[in-house]
Formats: structure tokens, sequence, C-alpha cells
């Protein structure tokens, strides 16, 4: 039996990347070790960033827009009294220099808080950011000059774990499109410092941590397909904080061809995405719920034995 004949593959993969390679890279591997095309992350990794990245293998790439809003946890070890062009390990030096004293402790506790909740972020010059239709690294490496528009991010959590000057590690849980590099570049500048990101380790994407991950190593070191069954997490795993509902007979077929069905009461709920299951445990996809007690599919898996598209 060829490569191509192999039945599908469906799950996610948790990776503990390597620094060195990039987000693609990694896919690129998984892919080879799957036997399959429909592979992809739910989240990138700077190259020189490490720890864990989701891996959508067969349909459950269909859900990873959920895993990409995930919150995020990072450890980052920040390096105060020199810049780079990129704000992290692998650019080139721009220049070196502190006050004639660093920061103490207190000051550096007090600059950091000021990145807790929602703040304003210029990402990095060198970033995938699209500025008229072109990424902002290109940009960059041709050397032309373009103001970064900012945005408005979210930080739920930053603090403080150890500070050794030049030295700051850092622990922070923050929302979808936050750039670590930024926040280095950023508190190095509220400290009258230069500073950019040394080093850099998600610890968790939503639900998954570290604890679930596979380092490629690892996974090249097995036969993935024969156990699959024990590498591989449910598609589901991603969206296990949705409420969940049960849908019988009538009601999956309806799903099936993307009808709405009637739920249990939705009042003030219009607009929650929502697990749905039929009867015999099988995971159906995600819906919204409406005001008027229904449930609109905006996500349909197929049925059992049925290929997905693409």
């Amino acid at each position: 039996m060829s490569r191509s004949d192999l039945p599908d593959l469906n799950g996610l993969l948790v990776i503990d990347k390597p620094a060195g390679m990039t987000s693609h890279d990694v896919v690129s591997r998984v892919r080879r070790l799957v036997g399959m095309k429909r592979v992809g992350h739910g989240g990138t990794l700077d190259p020189f960033a490490t720890g864990v990245l989701v891996v959508a293998v067969g349909r459950a790439t269909r859900i990873l827009q959920y895993v990409q809003d995930n919150q995020k946890g990072y450890r980052a070890h920040v390096v105060l009294g020199a810049s780079t062009d990129t704000a992290d390990v692998d650019g080139v030096l721009e220049a070196t220099g502190e006050r004639a004293e660093w920061p103490d402790a207190a000051e550096v506790v007090a600059a950091v808080s000021a990145f807790s909740g929602e703040i304003e972020q210029v990402p990095p010059s060198y970033s995938a950011i699209k500025v008229g239709g072109r990424k902002l690294y290109e940009l960059a490496r041709a050397g032309e000059q373009v103001t970064v528009p900012s945005r408005i991010v979210t930080v739920h959590a930053i603090e403080v774990v150890r500070y050794e000057p030049p030295d700051l590690v850092l622990d922070i849980h923050c929302g979808k499109g936050t750039y670590i590099r930024s926040i280095a570049r950023d508190l190095g500048a509220a400290l009258g410092v230069r500073a950019y990101c040394h080093g850099l380790r998600r610890t968790n994407s939503g639900a998954f941590c570290l604890a679930d991950s596979w380092t490629l190593d690892k996974l090249a070191a097995i036969d993935v397909r024969e156990d699959w069954p024990s590498v591989a997490l449910h598609p589901d795993t991603a969206l296990a904080d949705l409420p969940a509902v049960i849908l019988g007979g009538s009601d999956q077929e309806a799903w099936y061809h993307g009808r709405s069905v009637h739920v249990a009461s939705s009042s003030g709920t219009s607009g929650v995405a929502v697990r749905a299951y039929g009867d015999s445990g099988r995971f159906l996809g995600i819906g919204a719920l409406a005001d008027d007690d229904r449930l609109n599919p905006t996500l349909v898996l197929p049925r059992e034995g049925e290929r997905d598209e693409p």
C-alpha cells in the first residue's frame, strides 16, 4: 500500500518546537512523519523561540482558528542594556550602553506591571504583519522605512520571575497577536535602557502545555501512524472551554445539511459558540446559539466514513 492509499489521520499533536526552526518547518516535518499533506499549526513561534506549538492533522485543521485565539503563556528572557534590529537574539546588535546604574528591583516591578491589561503595542519591524500588502520583514530587509501602525493587545498577567541585571526573566500570559519582543523593547524604553528578547519559551497554548508535548526527535523514533491513538489528542480538546449539546437523530441529519436545530433554552446567550455531539458521542462540529433557541452550524464535520473537503 502506498502512502497516498493510507487512511487519513485526524487529531492534534502538541509539539515542543526547538530553537532554529520556523513553525512552517515543524509542519513540514510532521507532514513527512504522518504521510499527509493536510497539516497546519495553531499560532506562529519565531525561529529563536521554543515550546508549545499545536499542530493539527487532517480534519482537525478546521478548528485551528480556535487554537489561534487561545490565551498563550510564555517564559521570556529579556536582556537589558542592548538592542537588536529584530528585538530578539537573532537580530543584528544595534547598540549597547545603559544608565549609570541599573534600575533597581522595585523600579523593574513597577515598570513591568504597567504592561498588564489592554496595552497599545507597535509590532516589531521584522514581523509578518502586512503594511500596504507587504510583510514588514520584507520591507525591513529591503531597507524601506515604513510607519508601523500600533494596535491594542491584551496581557492577562505579567510578573518578574528573576532579575539579575542585565538579565530579566518574565512570565507572561497574553491574548492573540501579542508580540513578546515588543514588550521587551518597550519595557527597556520605560526603564530608560535598551532591551531585547534573548530567549522565549511558550509554556502553554490554551489548555495545551509542555506536559502534553512531543519533541520531533521522539516522534521520529516511533511509528506515528501506528501509535496515533496514544500520540494525538482529539480535535475537541481545543474546545474544552465551550459549552456542549447532544443532538438526536433528526437533528443530526439537519445539522449535516447545514440547517439550524432547536436546543434547550439559550436565553441571553446569542452568539455563544457551542460544541455539538451526536447521541453516540461523535463530535459533529461547532455552532452559534441564536436568540430563538436555535443552534446555527458554523463548522460541520463530515459523517463517519466521509472524506472531508480540504
